[in-house]
């Protein structure tokens, strides 16, 4: 059986631009974790505003990072720049997929800046972030421990999964020299944040969060975005993995979630605070998102303090 070979795959890619893909942190979580497939949607030629760590845990193919074309195998760990394009295409045969092959961290520099100013220890973190605008491949040691402590990180939750997370940067961000090699070139400019697509992102997200406790329209959120509605909802699941409905639901439900947790409100008066008019509708919705009632949630969340 023929293998789809990925070194003719990713110089095609350089003649193209990159997507911007949307990343919404869960109002729950400081940082993301995730894991998926390969083939899947989420795996393109991209770029995002949020700096990303990326496991390749099997497979072999060619990635791409900026202006770079390079080999990746098991164990392969970069750390890619805000705004920074980026792909790992795997050689694959005719129909196969590969099972959670990537494992990927996602987070925002600048809520690392606000937490600097309270631990003024994250700071030694700048010069590895500063670096990673042209992305970093890393090898030996710092790689086989880095691979320990991204799975490890998904492995827990909650202050655990930000212990990880910091163990992670610590493992990058003091590793040797000749464990890291520098991908783009330093003339290469990426498309960054500032481009009109991320700005249209950008603005039907501010609405969808100040309006999640009203009424959210997409053709308000088309409007500021500056596309009619049958293109802004292509692109916005495009962008997002999500139709806008559905992050409109997600966001409203991990608000709840939030709400559940950390506050004695009634569960009728929580589900009018999301956004729910009616609470037969956010009981459904809220299953169909979490897997389990808001009563539910709620004793599960009392039986884990």
């Amino acid at each position: 059986m023929e293998t789809v070979k990925s070194a003719g795959r990713a110089e095609q890619l350089l003649n193209r631009a990159a997507e911007l893909e949307v990343i919404v942190r869960h109002p729950e979580r400081s940082v993301v974790w995730l894991e998926h497939d390969f083939p899947a949607p989420i795996a393109r030629w991209n770029y995002h505003p949020e700096y990303e760590i990326h496991l390749i845990r099997h497979g072999a193919g060619r990635f791409i990072v900026g202006d770079h074309i390079g080999a990746f195998g098991p164990g392969h760990v970069t750390l890619v720049g805000a705004g920074l394009p980026h792909h790992w295409l795997s050689d694959l045969a005719p129909g196969e997929v590969l099972r959670k092959r990537d494992a990927v961290i996602q987070f925002d520099r600048a809520w690392l800046e606000r937490a600097s100013v309270e631990m003024p220890e994250l700071r030694e973190l700048r010069p590895l972030l500063d670096q990673s605008s042209r992305g970093i491949e890393f090898h030996g040691r710092t790689a086989v421990e880095a691979a320990e402590a991204i799975e490890a990180m998904g492995a827990t939750d909650h202050l655990l999964r930000l212990i990880h997370f910091f163990r992670v940067l610590g493992i990058l961000s003091r590793s040797p020299k000749e464990d890291r090699v520098v991908l783009a070139r330093d003339w290469f400019t990426p498309p960054g944040a500032a481009s009109p697509a991320a700005g249209a992102v950008e603005r039907s997200l501010g609405y969808i969060f100040d309006n999640l406790a009203g009424t959210v329209r997409m053709a308000e959120a088309a409007r500021l975005a500056g596309m009619s509605q049958p293109t802004f909802s292509r692109f916005f699941q495009r962008a997002s993995g999500r139709t806008f409905s559905e992050m409109v639901r997600m966001l409203r439900i991990a608000r709840a979630r939030v709400l559940l947790e950390e506050s004695d409100a009634p569960i009728a008066g929580i589900c009018y605070d999301v956004g729910y008019s009616n609470l037969s509708n956010f009981n459904r919705q809220f299953l169909r998102e979490v897997g389990m009632t808001p009563r539910a949630y709620r004793r599960s969340v009392g039986s884990r303090q």
